[in-house]
């Protein structure tokens, strides 16, 4: 039995009545929880805004809502016939009757033994008794609530009640632990039931163990559970509660790779077009994995570029526009294999998204020159400038904290040379990237370029700097949106800065930070930059990653072409930890080959953001995949978008310059999901016969059924 088909959980649609308004009255009175109460006199308060915001106030004090609903007979049909009163976050503490029952309590109040401790932020679900509910008929919900300071009460609304769900009050989750994994079971209210944890070969899907434990877990508790596991194995977990219709359910495997190993032969891994413009120094570096040493050779290049036929580095300048077809030639003791190429001499750059690393998500301001290089050699060494990665981009704390007398931008004690990092660089063919901002100072508090642009621009120049990441940060101080909230105010720091990097005779991608602010995508192209950021700042966490890759991008994939990229923020895959204190991405293996799927078929740049020197095989393999990173750097340019959001699974697609089609099938669900490929694909108007899976580089039949994990995709090349 394969593990996958165990693990789809099915429940009904929960039945509910939703609750807007009820009666509110200052004041402390126990009788005010009685269901005979009169009330009518009181007024009426919504329950989408605090009391404040309705003309109330009552600071540091109590006050009382009468909720009137009445409750269908239909509420108490199935094995669960008690009620769920889903209250929201009440601000700040609370006591809670149904028809003069107390069902539950939330924080403390002043006369409590303790004192006073609010809750504000706790969403109330309370389980009542079905014997307390006059169902079809009025019932009253009352609730007391101390303020602790203004604000008060009620402000999120959707307060409803409803049949409960054992997912309405218990979690079940599973993180990585030293040898294996740990799961967690913790509730709002008892349950009790049973937990089955299912160890399947991570590969074939295969079950090869089975295990049933009773357990039981008390209100607002929880238990822990050690679960060791080999390596290329998957642990899934289900938790039953009988008086429920749902199931729990969780999933986690140790590291897999998927991506079959590189040939000894040489095998071309990089870009099939590189844009320069005229006059503009070349530098770029054959993409060639294989057994080393390589010789390397070029046919066609264009007067004034010249190849260095050990390094395989191109280097020199074009003054001429045109496009230039090469053939790019690699040989070594195991054979010898030949790729078409075009260079592009013209006004746009950034033809393909950048590839390369970045130091913030590994080294935040610790960074160092020494740590750059560390990265830098082992893109060379370990192999991952053979698939393209080049960039090699320093971001925030580079800076002195005082400029030179003469107002030039100077690098600080852990930069002791940047000028000859940047010739370093070159000589190997990759390209030094640099960050500041528009204001007078970054995020980490260090120099910005504000009244320095051009002096900046200038300096820049002379190191060799190829890339700029210009962050807003900083501008938000010399920025007045009360006074211009324009675009245009938006615009104009990338403007200015943009003018002056124009000015110099080099190419400088030009990378926006501003987090999507004023709908950049709108505007990017028109300040002539090559990227922009779409989001905030990227963590290595699900919802994080998800957020931005399934929501933030989902409607940008016009905005996208060759020279102009929206931007969803660094790789968070490797080792992470914005500061001396690295750990282990907390991102599932599987939600990391979600990951670098869902960048490579938006287009998006590839920044690795961890330490390149301490990579392990599991992290070389999810981002040296050729047929993958193919998938990111077709020269036709156009982003994914989403053409089916079905229960949990999506599926993305873009045109590929070959006229094929590049396919994501995600699941976006907890647990695992059968999924008839040839069903799949014609939901997009798709009948192959076979389609390549660029995961495992291979083709595969439409003819079966394949498991998607939790958080997990098939990524697909489908031939038109």
């Amino acid at each position: 039995m394969m593990l996958s088909l165990m693990l789809v959980a099915l429940w009904a649609q929960a039945q509910e009545v939703k609750i807007e308004s009820g009666r509110f009255q200052k004041g402390d009175n126990l009788a005010w929880n009685a269901k005979d109460f009169d009330d009518s006199a009181w007024p009426v308060l919504t329950l989408d805004k605090d009391w404040n915001q309705q003309g109330v106030e009552n600071a540091n004090g109590i006050g009382w809502y009468r909720l009137h609903v009445v409750i269908p007979s239909s509420l108490k049909k199935g094995v669960v016939p008690d009620i769920m009163l889903d209250l929201g976050p009440i601000d700040d503490s609370d006591q809670t009757w149904i028809n003069g029952h107390l069902v539950g309590k939330t924080g403390s109040f002043p006369g409590d033994k303790g004192g006073f401790a609010g809750e504000w932020t706790t969403p109330r679900r309370y389980i009542a008794d079905a014997q307390w509910v006059n169902w079809d008929g009025d019932n009253v919900i009352a609730v007391r609530v101390y303020n602790g300071g203004d604000p008060g009460g009620f402000y999120k609304g959707n307060v409803k009640v409803a049949k409960p769900e054992l997912r309405d009050f218990a979690h079940l989750s599973i993180t990585k632990e030293e040898g294996g994994f740990k799961v967690v079971l913790s509730s709002e209210v008892k349950t009790s039931g049973t937990l089955q944890f299912t160890t399947a070969d991570v590969l074939s899907g295969e079950v090869e163990s089975t295990t049933v434990k009773k357990v039981s877990v008390a209100a607002r508790k929880e238990k822990e559970f050690s679960c060791p596991l080999a390596p290329q194995k998957r642990l899934a977990v289900t938790y039953r509660d009988p008086r429920y219709e749902d199931v729990l359910g969780v999933e986690m495997c140790t590291p897999y790779i998927l991506t079959p190993p590189a040939p000894a032969t040489p095998r071309y891994n990089g870009p099939l077009v590189f844009g320069v413009r005229p006059g503009s120094p070349v530098i770029f570096r054959l993409a060639f994995s294989g057994e080393k040493p390589m010789k390397y050779a070029v046919e066609g290049l264009p007067e004034g570029v010249v190849l260095d036929p050990d390094k395989g580095v191109l280097s020199g300048s074009c003054a001429v526009e045109g496009d230039y077809p090469l053939v790019f030639t690699a040989t070594n003791a195991k054979g010898s294999t030949s790729a078409c190429f075009t260079l592009k001499v013209g006004p746009q750059i950034g033809l393909t998204p950048p590839m390369g690393w970045n130091s913030w998500n590994c080294w935040g301001l610790s960074v160092s020159q020494e740590k750059v290089m560390a990265s830098a050699a082992a893109l060379i060494n370990r192999g991952l400038a053979d698939y393209g990665y080049c960039y090699m981009n320093i971001d925030d704390a580079w800076e002195a904290e005082e400029r030179a007398p003469d107002g030039r931008i100077v690098a600080n004690e852990k930069f002791p040379d940047m000028k000859a990092l940047g010739d370093w660089l070159h000589e190997n063919g990759l390209k030094l990237g640099i960050y500041s901002s528009p204001g007078d100072y970054t995020c980490g508090g260090h120099l910005g370029s504000l009244d320095h642009e051009q002096q900046d621009a200038e300096t820049w120049n002379e190191w060799g700097v190829d890339y700029l990441k210009y962050d807003w940060c900083g501008y938000s101080k010399v920025f007045n949106p009360s006074k211009d909230h324009s675009t245009a105010a938006y615009m104009r720091p990338y403007m200015k800065m943009q003018q002056y990097l124009r000015e110099q005779p080099r190419d400088i991608f030009y990378s926006l930070c501003q987090y999507g602010m004023a709908d950049v995508w709108e505007w990017g192209a028109f300040v002539d930059a090559n990227s922009w950021r779409t989001t905030g700042d990227i963590t290595d966490s699900w919802e994080s990653m998800s957020g931005i890759g399934f929501s933030n991008q989902l409607e940008l994939y016009p905005y996208a072409g060759p020279g102009h990229w929206n931007d969803p923020d660094m790789l968070v895959v490797g080792k992470v930890g914005w500061s001396n204190n690295l750990r282990d991405s907390r991102l599932t293996p599987d939600e990391q080959y979600t990951h670098i799927s869902l960048w490579a078929l938006q287009a998006a740049n590839l920044l690795i953001g961890c330490p390149i020197d301490q990579i392990d095989d599991f992290t070389f393999n999810l981002l040296c995949n050729n047929e993958v990173n193919a998938v990111n750097q077709d020269i036709l340019g156009q982003q994914a978008h989403r053409d089916v959001d079905e229960d949990g699974v999506q599926i993305w697609s873009r045109e590929l310059a070959d006229g094929s089609l590049a396919v994501g099938i995600f699941n976006l669900n907890d647990v695992a999901v059968p999924t008839y490929l040839k069903g799949a694909l014609g939901k997009i108007g798709l009948e192959p016969e076979t389609v390549r899976d660029l995961w495992r580089q291979q083709d595969i039949p439409t003819e079966a059924t394949y498991i998607i994990p939790s958080h997990g995709v098939r990524l697909l090349k489908v031939s038109r």
